[in-house]
């Protein structure tokens, strides 16, 4: 009978101490060039777009809304997303800081200027010209739905 009951402790510590370390090793590391964010909004297939957080939820991220991210992640993820379209969702995930942060150089005139800069690019290799070229990537670890839907001008 001891021994016995010595066994069910002990499996059910090795079960504790599985579930403990399962749990710890879901929220990676963030590394130093990147930060984790929290942001309310829409998405449509891979895009999401950054909408106001709902009045009773906290304010978790300086992110103004109308922003736009490219959802990067698990493949479950993404699809549980996606049946998630026309309803506000919070998306978590990891995001490089000097994407967050926005373009640099001097706001003049209603543009940015920007002193130094690359090296020239052809014609048919322009960046400027690629309209997912400024869009930030946040790769998802997370997701939870929010009340409410989406506001109609952001989708």
């Amino acid at each position: 009978m001891r021994l016995a009951c010595a066994r069910a402790i002990a499996v059910g510590g090795v079960c504790v101490l599985m579930q403990a370390s399962g749990l710890m090793a879901q929220e990676r590391p963030v590394p130093s060039d990147s930060s984790r964010i929290s942001i309310p909004g829409c998405s449509k297939d891979r895009q999401f777009v950054t909408a106001p957080a709902p009045e009773d939820e906290p304010i978790r991220s300086e992110i103004q809304p109308g922003r736009r991210f490219r959802l990067n992640g698990p493949k479950e993820i993404l699809q549980a997303i996606e049946r998630r379209e026309g309803t506000l969702i919070e998306v978590t995930g990891l995001v490089r800081k000097s994407q967050v942060n926005g373009p640099g150089g001097i706001a003049i005139a209603g543009g940015r200027i920007r002193i130094g800069g690359a090296v020239p690019q052809s014609p048919t290799n322009d960046p400027s010209r690629d309209p997912m070229y400024n869009v930030v990537v946040i790769d998802v670890e997370s997701w939870r739905q929010l009340p409410g839907d989406c506001p109609s001008q952001s989708r």
